[in-house]
């Protein structure tokens, strides 16, 4: 068997109305690839009446024989699909600020080898963490924004997605609001990690917001990005409990191991095509 013809693995994901047969079809189509399918997850939603699918296949078939057997049964049933090879990875730009603990994790378990992304660029509008970009080899890129230059700074952010291939952004604590249209343009495909346990304690210090409250519990929320502030589909989400012993710092202290977690989660599942958008919330196979 030549190294062309040794078997690939590819994951399959899908949705569509809900209506009989979606299953038998798709199984039918693989099998004509010469597939064999090592996992599959399915899941019908009863409050939108759409279909979800994720399978991992084995194959010799190319990924375009396999498009080309899986196109009528797309077309048929009228499917958002997507075909990738397993492992394949994301590339990824990370937004941060001044906060490095996101950061950090994000790079730390993708050198590892955990985190299948490739970052090929980090953009910060403060210089705070350039140590920690030249420490882990990713170039950094100062894009400063005010008021008056915010047009100015997104253009910039958007050419540099484009001249990478970026395919997913992430924000690692970007303390700054994307304009609706740069939430538009990046729709499904940026997550921001959200220092509250959404949908409580939006907007700017929620920790603080939270001790107020005199909550029992704090946690972390990672969200695809939308034009409405911490609306965004959510992905994972991860909570400690606290105390009323506890001061508004200590909360902010104790929070960053879970917002770290909770973000690389996101994007490990983000990245493993796990994650299908379902109106205002997804559908996560684990």
């Amino acid at each position: 068997m030549t190294d062309s013809t040794l078997p690939t693995s590819f994951v399959v994901t899908l949705s569509c109305p809900d209506r009989p047969g979606i299953v038998h079809a798709v199984a039918g189509a693989l099998l004509e690839a010469g597939c064999n399918i090592a996992d599959s997850q399915q899941y019908g939603s009863p409050s939108t009446g759409n279909f979800f699918m994720r399978v991992e296949a084995t194959t010799s078939s190319t990924q375009a024989e396999l498009s080309s057997a899986l196109a009528p049964v797309a077309e048929a049933f009228g499917m958002k699909w997507q075909i990738n090879p397993v492992g394949q990875k994301v590339r990824t730009l990370i937004l941060c600020s001044k906060d490095a603990h996101c950061l950090n994790d994000l790079l730390f378990q993708q050198r590892t080898g955990t985190l299948p992304i490739e970052v090929p660029a980090i953009v910060s509008n403060h210089r705070d963490l350039e140590g920690l970009a030249e420490f882990y080899g990713i170039p950094f890129h100062y894009i400063p924004v005010t008021p008056d230059t915010k047009a100015e700074a997104e253009a910039k952010l958007l050419a540099l997605i484009h001249e990478h291939g970026i395919e997913l952004t992430v924000l690692a604590r970007y303390m700054q609001v994307l304009s609706n249209d740069l939430c538009t343009e990046l729709n499904g495909r940026a997550i921001n990690i959200h220092h509250s346990f959404l949908p409580s304690f939006k907007g700017a210090k929620p920790y603080h917001q939270a001790h107020a409250r005199g909550v029992k519990i704090i946690g972390a929320t990672a969200h695809y990005v939308t034009a409405d502030l911490d609306e965004g589909p959510i992905i994972e989400q991860e909570v400690i409990r606290v105390d009323h012993a506890r001061t508004a710092e200590q909360f902010v202290q104790m929070g960053r191991d879970v917002e770290g977690r909770t973000l690389t989660q996101a994007v490990q599942w983000h990245a493993e095509h796990r994650v299908l958008l379902d109106g205002t919330r997804t559908v996560v196979f684990n």
